[in-house]
Formats: C-alpha cells, sequence, structure tokens
C-alpha cells in the first residue's frame, strides 16, 4: 500500500509544487539533484499527521508518509534523503501551509522562568560541510589510531528507520548496539574492501578514538539547516534555542 502511494505522488508532476533548494546541493546522491519538487500539503495529508502512532517514531508516523506523498522526483526516494535535506522539505511544508512563525519555549538566563518567543523558520541559515565527498558521495579519511583507510556515508532517512527498528527490538534489559550499529552504517569501505563481514568485525574493536572521530567529522561534514537560533529574553539577556522536529513542530496542523 505504501509503494503505491508512493507511486502515486511521484506521477502527479502537474500538481501544484514548488522548488525546495537542498542544503547538500545533491552531492550525496547518484542524481546530483540540487533541488526537488515538492507538493504543497493537502486536506488528505493531515490524516497522515491528526492519527500520528505513539508506538512510532515521528519519522515513521509522519515525515516519512508525508514525503511519499509530497517529493515528486522519480530517482530521488525519500528514503534517500539525507537528514538535512529532510529538514529544509520539512520547513517548506510548514511554511507554506501555517507561515514561517513558530514559537518556542526557553528559559530566561537571568530570571531561570520560561518564556515564550516567535522565531522565523524562513531565516534559517544552511551549514555547509567543510569537506566535500568524492564523486560517489563518500567521505575518504584515516583514522588517526588504526590507520585504517576508511569510506564513510552519511546516513539516511532508509539507514535511521533501520537502525531506530533494530534498536527497538532489543529487549529493555539488555544493552542495544547503539554505537556499533550506526558505524557499521556508516562504513561502506574499509582498506579498499566492501565485504560488511570484515567491516563488522573492525567495528567491534574499533578504538574508542577512532569511533569518536568517525562521529565527529560526519557531525562537521554533515549538510544541514542551523536550527540554533538566537533570541532576547524577557530580562534583556540573550538565550538560544533549538528548533526540533517532534511533536511541537507538528502541533499547528492538529
Amino acid at each position: 500500500m505504501e509503494q503505491d502511494i508512493y507511486n502515486a505522488g511521484q506521477a502527479e508532476f502537474n500538481l501544484p509544487h514548488d522548488v525546495v533548494s537542498l542544503p547538500s546541493d545533491g552531492l550525496f546522491y547518484k542524481s546530483k539533484k540540487r533541488s526537488v519538487k515538492v507538493g504543497y500539503l493537502t486536506a488528505a495529508d493531515e490524516n497522515i499527521i491528526s492519527s500520528i502512532d505513539r508506538k512510532k517514531t515521528i519519522n515513521e508516523s509522519i515525515v516519512l508518509p508525508l514525503l511519499r506523498n509530497r517529493l515528486y522526483e522519480r530517482d530521488l526516494r525519500p528514503e534517500e534523503l539525507l537528514e538535512g535535506d529532510t529538514e529544509a522539505i520539512l520547513i517548506f511544508l510548514r511554511n507554506t501551509s501555517f507561515g514561517s512563525e513558530y514559537s518556542v519555549s526557553a528559559v530566561d538566563p537571568q530570571t531561570g522562568e520560561y518564556f515564550t518567543a516567535v522565531v522565523d523558520l524562513s531565516e534559517l541559515n544552511i551549514i555547509k560541510p567543510k569537506q566535500e565527498p568524492n564523486q560517489e558521495g563518500y567521505f575518504e579519511v584515516e583514522l588517526p589510531v588504526s590507520k585504517h583507510k576508511v569510506k564513510l556515508k552519511l546516513l539516511t532517512m532508509g539507514d535511521k528507520l533501520e537502525i531506530e527498528r533494530i534498536i527497538s527490538s532489543y529487549p529493555s534489559e539488555r544493552n542495544a548496539p547503539v554505537v556499533t550499529t550506526r558505524l557499521i552504517k556508516n562504513i561502506v569501505e574499509l582498506n579498499g574492501s566492501t565485504d560488511r563481514v570484515k567491516i563488522s568485525t573492525f567495528v567491534e574493536q574499533m578504538p574508542i578514538k577512532d569511533s569518536k572521530f568517525v562521529r565527529n567529522f560526519l557531525i562537521e561534514n554533515e549538510p544541514r539547516l542551523d536550527l540554533s537560533k538566537e533570541i532576547i529574553a524577557p530580562s534583556g539577556e540573550k538565550a538560544v534555542v533549538n528548533i526540533a522536529f517532534g511533536v511541537e513542530f507538528f502541533r499547528p496542523f492538529f
């Protein structure tokens, strides 16, 4: 059923839409698309948003179904999108449906009291990667301790959904392998080999310093929106708030 919805959305290029620029500039996709066609939310999309499944993540219950309906690209699936590009599309959908003003709750750093501030979502800046990927969309680096040469990929929505399912399958009394599961997804080549068994074995024995290096490197080089905004508290002091894509972000749709 989901596949049918996705195909239907891709076919309707004659529906009202706009073009959304991607923070990634398409550098990490085979198609190299720097922008995508995105349709406007409809009453039918309200059904998706209002029936949020509390047993599922926001990505599973709202974001992915919306993208399947409103991303009008044949050669770029929602599951292939990077997080920063997904955020840009969600901002577009929200702005074109309810305007760009977004109310956030913050704490006055001087008084310690909560207050509500309004930020403009149309003024978000884009954080560009410090290093560009190769033609495949991968980063080529040498790990600082083991000295192994690896190719790294940024996680897509599909990757993150798969990781969430793996982690959620572990019973509460067991430690879920959050770190290693992500690293196995991040590393696509180890010293010229793409053997997943070899990569998994290496990750299990990976020095912590190498592990942290990979995480920090990908954070620094992931193109995305700058979701932090500086605001002025009632006391006159400056405060910083972060825009999150949780239930509060979708609340206007309710």
